[in-house]
């Protein structure tokens, strides 16, 4: 049950957006074995003036392309499962889309699973919906 939001700058066109969402998703179904249909996702786009990060922080070249992507997971994965997200993300993310690997930011926020209500007001994974 990832819930995941993407930031990027403004004036990507939908066909690159949508890729993106694809990419994303396919990612989690492969390495995170997310459910069909189990799609909850946004996209942020930011002028420039409101969207800056490190060129060079961590010896990585990055561009205005770059993607901040963070997803709100259960803290249920291990570190190779982690490992295999951030891979076949950037992969997928290539190929759809023509993003470059260093224009991927992935940053994952593990929660308990009381922590989630998907609707009726009930705890998601504690208590049967009806």
């Amino acid at each position: 049950m990832p819930l995941v939001h993407i930031s990027l700058r403004a004036g990507k066109p939908d066909a690159w957006r949508q890729a993106i969402f694809d990419g994303v998703y396919q990612a989690l179904r492969d390495s995170f074995d997310v459910p069909e249909d189990d799609q909850f996702m946004t996209i942020h786009e930011h002028t420039a003036a409101n969207f800056r990060y490190g060129a060079h922080c961590f010896g990585i070249e990055r561009s205005d392309d770059l993607v901040f992507i963070q997803l709100t997971v259960n803290n249920t994965r291990t570190t190779d499962q982690k490992r295999a997200l951030y891979r076949r993300m950037v992969t997928l993310l290539a190929d759809n889309s023509g993003l470059r690997p260093e224009d991927v930011f992935i940053n994952l926020v593990e929660v308990s699973k009381e922590n989630w209500s998907t609707g009726k007001g009930l705890a998601t994974f504690l208590e049967p919906l009806s």
